[in-house]
């Protein structure tokens, strides 16, 4: 049923956790020596975040068919449906289709728990994928 393997959907969780847990930022002009500032700026979510930008670069690779699913599975997450919903809400997730998905998706500050949770009524986990990964 998932055009998305569910090691991607896996890794986007991973990474979506490690974005969603900056902070606002305290010092926009931090020391140019991370051990100058306690590496705090680590923590915030600057501009240049790797974290946004390898996210962002991820679901911007995958292929139509895979940011749908993305998508769809955050929908489903969310409970706009149930598995019996899910060619609906993936249509939907088509229709809606655009070169701005990561974004979108960035722009839900539970995409982790939501996407989780939508693999998770598909019958997936993602904890033999973490215990490999951690």
């Amino acid at each position: 049923m998932l055009e998305i393997s569910p090691e991607k959907v896996c890794f986007t969780i991973i990474k979506a956790r490690e974005f969603e847990v900056k902070d606002a930022v305290t010092d926009p002009d931090p020391g140019s020596n991370a051990t100058d500032d306690g590496m705090y700026a680590v923590l915030e979510s600057h501009r240049d975040d790797p974290v946004e930008e390898e996210l962002t670069s991820f679901i911007s690779s995958l292929s139509v068919d895979e940011q749908v699913d993305l998508v769809a599975l955050t929908w489903l997450g969310r409970d706009d449906g149930d598995l019996g919903d899910w060619s609906d809400l993936r249509s939907q997730a088509m229709d809606a289709h655009n070169e701005r998905t990561a974004q979108y998706l960035l722009g839900n500050p539970l995409l982790a728990e939501h996407l989780e949770e939508g693999l998770s009524i598909m019958g997936h986990s993602c904890e033999e994928f973490e215990f490999n990964r951690l």
